[in-house]
């Protein structure tokens, strides 16, 4: 029967599967290049060679789109080397180099702008973040475990103390964030805890 081998599909449309990814990478594209305000479902739609109904298929809107795009970024990889300073610092050493070489370095700080007064975007985004520096939170507990920080220690709040100057950087006072500047962060923020 004529249309019954392998291809499938319509010709010149991605199957599913490749239309999924295909809107994915054109939602980050489109992010780091016009950011989360100036981006629409219909610059998605056409940049991944896809109808918006395709899109609004699998997403209600733009916004869970751009969390499940942004959720697909590289992240905080966990790292186990028997001591906090050693996991901390080969963590975000190796994250900062990935940040600095991917659209992360633009998006995060698009995103974080915009969830400042977008309260449903923050509904979406804020879980992802959590769960994206988890790695973060799980160093400082087996610190916790293994007596190199104090027991009862606020994980949370470590962690905000140990990336702060990242954030710093990041919105504040500009500048290419340096892996280089991981261990004097690390030993600082440490050292701080230790007291606490």
């Amino acid at each position: 029967m004529a249309g019954s081998g392998s291809n499938g599909g319509s010709a010149g449309r991605p199957r599913s599967e490749e239309a999924h990814q295909a809107i994915l990478d054109a939602t980050v594209e489109l992010l780091a290049e016009v950011g989360f305000s100036a981006l629409t479902v219909e610059g998605v739609a056409q940049r991944a060679g896809v109808g918006k109904a395709t899109i609004y298929r699998r997403w209600p809107s733009k916004l869970p789109l751009v969390v499940e795009a942004f959720g697909g970024l590289p992240r905080l990889e966990e790292v186990d080397m028997g001591d906090v300073a050693s996991d901390l610092k080969a963590m975000l050493r190796s994250y900062l180099q990935i940040f600095n070489t991917t659209p992360l370095a633009t998006i995060l700080p698009s995103l974080a702008g915009e969830r400042a007064h977008n309260d449903a975007l923050s509904e979406l985004f804020d879980p992802v973040l959590k769960g994206r520096r988890r790695p973060l939170t799980v160093a400082l507990e087996r610190g916790v475990e293994r007596g190199e920080l104090p027991a009862g220690l606020d994980l949370e709040l470590a962690a905000d103390l140990v990336v702060g100057p990242i954030a710093v950087k990041l919105f504040f006072t500009g500048g290419k964030l340096s892996p280089r500047m991981v261990g004097p962060m690390v030993d600082m923020a440490l050292a701080g805890l230790a007291k606490s």
